[in-house]
């Protein structure tokens, strides 16, 4: 059975074009990038290419991006930068939606000596502008800010918010994971000083990630050794995965269109059909501010493990959640944050779509959705003595 994949948000399928970019240097292109020799400085020219399609991709300079092994090592060494450079200050903003890649560290570094303001979220998961404005301080080291929810899709005004950070002298990142690739990009034109990618996010390996590091921006390393990076990064280049980035890059910039026309319309009529075929179902996030491939749909009164469960033996494939929160029970930190009902936010389903989603594959969901939900309520407890209470 071929699956049906619509877990993107997750990790998306490397595209061929990446593969075939890559493989020479799995081979017979294996020469060490830092190398004096020809053979090893061709692989540096093309690190250099892939650098710059990078760069192109966000509007930046080449010399802004840092290659580095993932999203969440890219959000660690923002955060750690920004820390570092500016000892004195002790208090770090983030938001209550964050990925635990940078959740987990502000948890992490407020039992270390930090005061980690969470910003709270209304129930379509919008941030409260004016609490985060009022919690700035002369002791503030650095605002992080996600640039789109992974859970819900919602897209947060970093833009703004980085322009009023930069007015208080404050350094401002934002993991733009799940933007990149979705919505336009340019960084010629924004406050924003650090921004983190992940290639898995937009058709590259697992593996590689960018840090963008705004020129001039304060900044000391997380990992020290050689010179690689510029001295930012230090360790041998991950030379394939580095290439197959650039090549992603190029890519994304092609399909950004039909991202946000073909891939938006499968997502709509999914969950146009979605909401009209099954009752009590419900949508999670901001239904105007959202990434074009990203629905979380509510099915109230059923849990989300049994429902892809069932979902699986059709080889359809989503999330109950972000995949760094599956195995757990409890429902995931963002619904909780936006308030969802506890009898909703245990059935929330996430699809999210890429560029190789195709109708006929949305039709097969929204045929065999409905029966899945009817099997699992009719076995719910909660379910019948909500009927009995109607």
């Amino acid at each position: 059975m071929k699956p049906i994949y619509m877990d993107n948000n997750a990790t998306t399928r490397v595209a061929p074009e990446v593969v075939q970019e890559m493989l020479p240097y799995f081979s017979d292109l294996y020469g060490n990038p830092s190398s004096m020799h020809a053979f090893g400085g061709n692989v540096g020219a093309k690190l250099k290419a892939a650098r710059e399609h990078v760069a192109s991709l966000l509007g930046a300079l080449p010399e802004e991006i840092l290659f580095t092994s993932c999203g969440t090592e890219s959000d660690s060494t923002a955060i750690h930068a920004a820390i570092r450079a500016h000892p004195e200050k002790k208090h770090i903003i983030t938001t209550r939606v964050e990925h635990p890649a940078v959740k987990n560290l502000g948890e992490h570094l407020a039992k270390n000596g930090y005061r980690v303001t969470f910003v709270p979220v209304d129930r379509q998961g919008r941030l409260d502008l004016d609490y985060l404005y009022k919690k700035l301080s002369d002791d503030t080291a650095i605002v992080s800010v996600m640039w789109a929810n992974n859970e819900t899709g919602t897209i947060f005004p970093v833009e703004e918010i980085a322009k009023t950070v930069r007015e208080r002298g404050i350094v401002f990142h934002t993991d733009a994971v799940q933007a990149v690739g979705k919505i336009p990009i340019d960084m010629a034109d924004s406050a924003i000083d650090m921004l983190s990618i992940s290639g898995h996010k937009l058709h590259a390996p697992k593996g590689i990630g960018v840090l963008y590091i705004r020129k001039g921006t304060k900044f000391a390393p997380f990992l020290m050794g050689g010179h690689q990076e510029g001295g930012r990064r230090a360790g041998t280049e991950n030379s394939a995965s580095i290439i197959g980035m650039g090549r992603a890059a190029q890519l994304v910039m092609e399909y950004m269109d039909d991202e946000n026309t073909r891939v938006r319309a499968l997502r709509d009529k999914l969950e146009t059909e979605l909401l009209k075929r099954v009752p009590n179902s419900m949508v999670n996030g901001d239904p105007e501010n959202r990434l074009p491939n990203t629905t979380s749909v509510a099915f109230e009164f059923i849990e989300g493990e049994g429902i892809l469960l069932l979902m699986d033996q059709y080889g359809i494939c989503a999330s109950s959640g972000s995949a760094c929160t599956s195995g757990s029970l409890e429902p995931s930190h963002v619904l909780r944050a936006m308030g969802v009902p506890f009898t909703a936010a245990h059935g929330s389903i996430r699809y999210s779509l890429s560029i190789y989603n195709t109708e006929e594959e949305i039709d097969f969901v929204i045929d065999k959705m409905p029966p899945i939900i009817e099997r699992l309520r009719q076995m719910s407890p909660f379910w019948q003595q909500a009927q009995k209470a109607s």
